[in-house]
């Protein structure tokens, strides 16, 4: 648990959950097109890519994130191996309510306990403003700014939270 957020490996049933998901307007981009829902499915599912589904306490699921290789977006500079990559993405009806940044610190929180990193890493659509201000106010910087080496491009911002070191022991 981190705050009113609970962090599950992740299931079927959610991952075919999240698949079926529709975001409105711009936001399109994350809809998984329907070729794709299997495919999908299966990466979600697949432990190498540490996806968590992200439920309330009512066991409602709110959101999902991942760690590492598949929150990167092809055509990044992703050669800082200190840096853990975060993903994450909060339900359609949930979004734009004021819960992004309690979102984000549970799911750092969850990464800080779980793989202890020096830096936090994101890759965020630049067109996508609530999500770079939800970054920003938990203290993420721009690091760079590239264009995705996809079939569909698309302008990525990448930022960085540096961590606080550990504190030495008293002398």
């Amino acid at each position: 648990m981190a705050g009113e957020y609970f962090f599950v490996p992740m299931a079927e049933a959610h991952a075919r959950e999240i698949v079926a998901w529709r975001y409105p307007g711009q936001y399109a981009v994350y809809n998984v097109d329907d070729a794709d829902v299997e495919a999908d499915v299966q990466v979600l599912l697949d432990p190498r890519y540490a996806y968590y589904a992200v439920t309330d306490s009512a066991g409602f699921l709110v959101g999902f994130c991942c760690y590492g290789r598949d929150a990167q977006v092809p055509g990044g500079d992703y050669s800082d191996a200190a840096a853990l990559d975060v993903g994450l993405g909060l339900r359609p009806d949930l979004a734009g309510q004021g819960r992004g940044l309690g979102f984000l610190e549970a799911i750092l929180d969850f990464a800080r306990d779980r793989y202890a990193p020096s830096r936090f890493r994101a890759t965020i659509a630049t067109f996508n403003h609530r999500s770079r201000r939800v970054f920003e106010k938990a203290g993420f910087v721009e690091t760079q700014h590239f264009v995705s080496a996809s079939a569909r491009p698309l302008e990525f911002v990448v930022m960085v939270k540096q961590e606080a070191a550990p504190a030495s022991p008293a002398a």
